[in-house]
């Protein structure tokens, strides 16, 4: 027991120790910190006075517009030709300017000018112009109170209804799903790290012939358990570091922002199963990096190998967009219950729709069963095999040795 914690202590503070694991660990947080810093001091330093009016000029072709002139801290001021409303934006006395040509009520087009580099038009300029607009064609035609309505019709309230009926629930909203995308994404790489560092461990050993002078002092099982355990302890520190930091940083965040993030919700079960299940999705990727850094003659051809189960890790991510607008399509509760994918996927529904009870433990009994069987076949191919160098043996001759053990 002492040699398999002093093992245990070594490949820890070996891990912990490594750049990328301490640059993995804080730098969302602190670029999360960062972000926030500089958006304050930038607001700070952009933000306009509340009594500054903005001057935007306009041509009016048609004839018709000249009300609704004052749009809260904008002013529009009429100029009689483009050549006059030109020569004011040259002169800045004027922001920018439109033309309603007169055209305009069979083609629709208005045109803009600004001296301002722009891919798109802001915003705030888009609504400014067609409130404008729409309260002059409005005019006389409809009560004044109902111009703004018909230029916004729609302001859609969603209730949520229980199923058993009467009691609202909260809604979820769209900015749920950015904690739980987050953190499934620095998931993806945690599993990704510790399957790597655990198959580069057992390659360096076996290049080094390092890995025959620790089985003439500790058992197979010893060395498997030490490796496997202070990997997936300081991958577990490392999760903690993320799931403790996300309401602190939520919170920090809303109320810098305010607005959307304000009414960001974290799922109740989300630390618990965020552990869960990165504890199970570590055992099963440890699992199988054993197997593969038993095999492998050498580190490179390790990590290759390992290419082809952790690139499933990210399988989920790709496809979150479809994840958003179709949550209980069955594709994704294959993903929920397939044991490479499950850690991720799971992370990311849990933003988008409730996951049955029974696609839950049906998903961690999956797990946990590869796991058991993983373990059994690894540690019989780890044994066959890790003292081996040279020619990487065949997926046929690993069968024949499984039956021969």
């Amino acid at each position: 027991m002492n040699k398999s914690y002093l093992l245990f202590k070594h490949e820890f503070l070996c891990t912990i120790k490594k750049v990328g694991f301490i640059i993995l660990t804080f730098s969302v947080p602190t670029l999360a910190l960062l972000g926030i810093g500089a958006y304050k001091l930038a607001t700070n330093v952009s933000k306009p006075k509340t009594d500054e009016i903005k001057t935007i000029g306009y041509v009016d072709e048609v004839g018709i517009f000249n009300e609704h002139t004052e749009q809260g801290t904008i002013k529009l001021i009429p100029f009689e030709s483009r050549k006059d409303a030109k020569k004011a934006l040259i002169k800045k006395d004027i922001a920018e300017y439109f033309i309603i040509p007169s055209d305009y009520t069979s083609t629709g087009i208005i045109r803009r000018y600004t001296l301002e580099k722009e891919l798109t038009t802001p915003a705030l300029t888009v609504i400014i112009i067609k409130s404008f607009v729409t309260g002059n064609l409005l005019k006389d035609k409809v009560p004044p109170n109902m111009v703004a309505l018909i230029s916004s019709p729609l302001n859609l309230k969603v209730t949520r209804v229980a199923e058993e009926g009467g009691k609202e629930l909260k809604q979820s909203n769209a900015g749920n799903i950015i904690i739980p995308a987050v953190f499934s994404l620095l998931l993806s790489f945690a599993l990704l790290f510790g399957a790597t560092s655990l198959i580069t461990g057992l390659g360096e050993e076996k290049e080094s012939h390092l890995i025959e002078v620790l089985f003439s002092s500790v058992s197979v099982r010893q060395l498997l358990i030490s490796k496997v355990l202070a990997l997936g302890v300081a991958g577990l520190l490392q999760v903690l570091v993320w799931l403790i930091s996300a309401p602190l940083l939520l919170d920090l965040a809303s109320s810098t922002f305010g607005g959307f993030l304000s009414d960001i919700e974290i799922p109740a079960n989300f630390i618990i199963l965020g552990i869960v299940y990165f504890i199970l999705g570590y055992l099963l990727f440890a699992v199988l990096s054993i197997t593969v850094g038993a095999i492998s003659p050498g580190v490179r051809e390790g990590n290759q190998i390992a290419g082809f189960y952790t690139l499933w890790l990210f399988v989920p991510l790709w496809f979150s967009g479809l994840l958003i607008n179709f949550p209980n399509s069955y594709i994704w509760v294959v993903l929920t219950i397939f044991p490479v994918t499950a850690p991720v996927q799971t992370m990311l529904r849990l933003a988008v729709s409730d996951i049955p009870l029974w696609q839950i433990m049906t998903s961690i009994g999956v797990l946990v069963l590869s796991i058991i069987v993983g373990l059994f076949l690894s540690i019989r191919i780890f044994r066959a095999y890790m003292l081996m160098y040279g020619k990487r043996p065949g997926l046929r001759e690993i069968i024949h040795s499984l039956r021969q053990g």
